[in-house]
């Protein structure tokens, strides 16, 4: 379930159901996303611009990012897919992404599907390979 924090000139949401704690929002604007505090994001502490290039770099699209008033955040135009070493696959770009049972998902701008296999959220990733010791 997606969660929508605001602050004038940008709102932030994040879905917890898709993230792997990859850590690049807290490593880019730690001001501003901080899992020790409540509410974790806090998106009046920093630039629109600024939190908008940090939320792009989340590798699975569980931090989206909306500017009221101007352009909402756009797939990238090509679909590039990057193997992570010991992780998922990062894709970015809008894909149609079809599970081993034929059910088809509508993806983008940004999400990670599980290598490891132990994904209780195929076929997307969930940070399952951490635990696992997945190597690959």
């Amino acid at each position: 379930m997606r969660k929508t924090y605001t602050a004038p000139g940008i709102a932030v949401s994040f879905d917890p159901a898709i993230c792997i704690h990859a850590a690049r929002c807290v490593a880019g604007a730690p001001e501003v996303f901080d899992p020790k505090a409540r509410p974790w994001i806090r998106p009046e502490n920093a630039e629109a611009a600024t939190i908008a290039d940090v939320v792009r770099r989340c590798p699975t699209g569980a931090l989206l990012y909306d500017l009221p008033g101007g352009p909402a955040e756009q797939p990238d135009a090509d679909v590039t897919v990057t193997l992570s070493k010991n992780g998922p696959l990062y894709v970015r770009g809008r894909a149609r992404v079809t599970d081993g049972s034929g059910e088809a998902f509508e993806t983008g701008p940004r999400f990670a599907l599980c290598r490891c296999g132990g994904s209780g959220n195929k076929p997307f990733c969930d940070g399952t390979h951490k635990t696992m010791g997945f190597e690959g």
